[in-house]
Parts: C-alpha cells; sequence; structure tokens
C-alpha cells in the first residue's frame, strides 16, 4: 500500500496556525489539493495566501460551528477540485477554568467547539464522499481524521472541559467508523501531547518551570513541533492505512506511559 496522498483532495480546519497549519502545509507539499479552513481570515492569507485558480490551495474563513458555514465549505471545495477525499478535524480550543464553579460553561463551550463542529463537518462530507462514489464499486472512498489529546485519557484538575470533550472526540471517533465503514470511509484520530504551537509557546514564555515540567514527564524529554503529528495524520489520510479504523493513534513521545502527569496537554 501507498503512503501516498498526491491528487487527493483535503480539507483541513483550524488551519491558520499551529498543528493544522503544518498539516496543511505538510499536505500540500505531498501533493495534495487542500482546503485551509479558519475562522481567522487574516492569518490564513498572511501564511497561506489567497489561492486561486491553477494552485493546489484555497483558503476558507468562516464559523464552522454554523451549519451553512459548513455547507458553504464543501461547496467551496466542490467548486474548486470537483471532489473531496479527506478530512481533517484540526479545529479545536482549550480553556483551564474551576471544575468545581457552577458557573464555568467551559464543558458546554468545548463541547460545541471540539466536538460538534467535528461531528457535523464529518457527517456533511462523509455525505459527500458517499454521493462522489455512487459509481465507484471497491476501493477505498474517504479518510476522515481528528485531532484529540491525551487529555481524553488524563486527569487535570483545570482542564475538566477540555478532557470531557476530547474524551468525547474519541468515542464520535469510533463510532463514526463503525458507522461509516459500509461505505467505505475510515475515520480515525491523532491524540498529542504537548506540541510547541504558538498557545503552547504563550504559556511558556518567562516559564522555564512550566517547560521543565512538560519535559519531566514526556519519555522521550522534549516538546514535538507541530510537523510531527502531520506524518502520522498522513498514514491515516493514505491507503497505506487502508485496514485501519475507529483507532485513537497516541503521539505523545510515551508521555501516557508513565505517572499521571502535573502540566497540561497542549
Amino acid at each position: 500500500m501507498s503512503f501516498s496522498i498526491a491528487g487527493k483532495t483535503a480539507i483541513v480546519t483550524g488551519a491558520a496556525n499551529g498543528v493544522g497549519l503544518a498539516i496543511g502545509r505538510h499536505f500540500l507539499a505531498e501533493g495534495a489539493n487542500v482546503v485551509f479552513a479558519d475562522m481567522d481570515e487574516g492569518s490564513l492569507t498572511k501564511e497561506i495566501g489567497e489561492g486561486s485558480e491553477g494552485d493546489a490551495f484555497r483558503i476558507f474563513a468562516g464559523d464552522l460551528r454554523e451549519k451553512l458555514t459548513i455547507a458553504n465549505l464543501l461547496s467551496a471545495t466542490i467548486d474548486a477540485f470537483e471532489r473531496v477525499d479527506i478530512l481533517v478535524n484540526a479545529s479545536r480550543q482549550m480553556i483551564v477554568a474551576d471544575a468545581l464553579d457552577p458557573d464555568e460553561d467551559g464543558v458546554e463551550m468545548l463541547l460545541q467547539q471540539n466536538l460538534m463542529t467535528s461531528l457535523r463537518l464529518s457527517q456533511a462530507t462523509a455525505r459527500r464522499m458517499i454521493k462522489q462514489a455512487e459509481d465507484q464499486d471497491e476501493g477505498p472512498v474517504g479518510s476522515i481524521i481528528n485531532l484529540s489529546s491525551i487529555a481524553a485519557r488524563r486527569a487535570h484538575p483545570q482542564l475538566l472541559a477540555y478532557s470531557v470533550s476530547t474524551a468525547a472526540l474519541d468515542q464520535m471517533t469510533r463510532s463514526l467508523a463503525v458507522a461509516l465503514a459500509p461505505e467505505r470511509i475510515r475515520v480515525n484520530a491523532v491524540a498529542f501531547g504537548s506540541v510547541m504551537s504558538g498557545s503552547l509557546k504563550d504559556s511558556l514564555r518567562d516559564n522555564d518551570a512550566f517547560r521543565d515540567d512538560i519535559i519531566d514527564h514526556t519519555p522521550l524529554h522534549r516538546i514535538a513541533g507541530p510537523g510531527e503529528v502531520s506524518d502520522a495524520v498522513q498514514y491515516l489520510a493514505s491507503d497505506a492505512s487502508g485496514f485501519v479504523t475507529g483507532q485513537i493513534v497516541t503521539v505523545d513521545g510515551g508521555r501516557t506511559l508513565i505517572d499521571p502527569v502535573v502540566a497540561p496537554a497542549h
């Protein structure tokens, strides 16, 4: 089986920065057509450019919590590249809050942002994949990859909302994998630990103790770069993983293999 994704069309959400941006750029370098989607149009344009006819990429700015925005994203993808083969749900948010505060609405907010947005976009994209494969009797039809976190399996007192939302995302991944298997659409997730995203850089600025804590709890003794998640995502998007579905692939430098961590995963 081939690890190639050349010629395939991918939608990558959360693509204006961090891991989502790294995945989109990696896919583009590997020969895929890529639609970079994010709420932050300014950052998309700055990082990627506008994208026009003849280019292998487009940018799409909008709030994917809105159903109309999801429909518009799929329409823009089909208009540009005529099909969609891969969906990477990389848009996610993390908040730190008091788990015992009854007025804290973080769980509802992150379930909406980290779970429901990915679910609705996955449902809409799967329907499109099924439609475009109506005359295709065999072979893979599509791949959906969700970006999750090791926080789904680890408890941190200030990350209740994030842990709950990513755990729900993992179960959504498994459930959709079973539901879409008859349609030859695979659904998997990549759960990662601390990755040097923009938000983590901000958290680590002038905070050596926090940095040391993360490194001390990671057997490989370093923080991953955003690009290190991209190869795992490519594997799940390619035909090389053709018999892999419903799996949560962990990319964390061994962090979940040792005692529960103190530092939150990013």
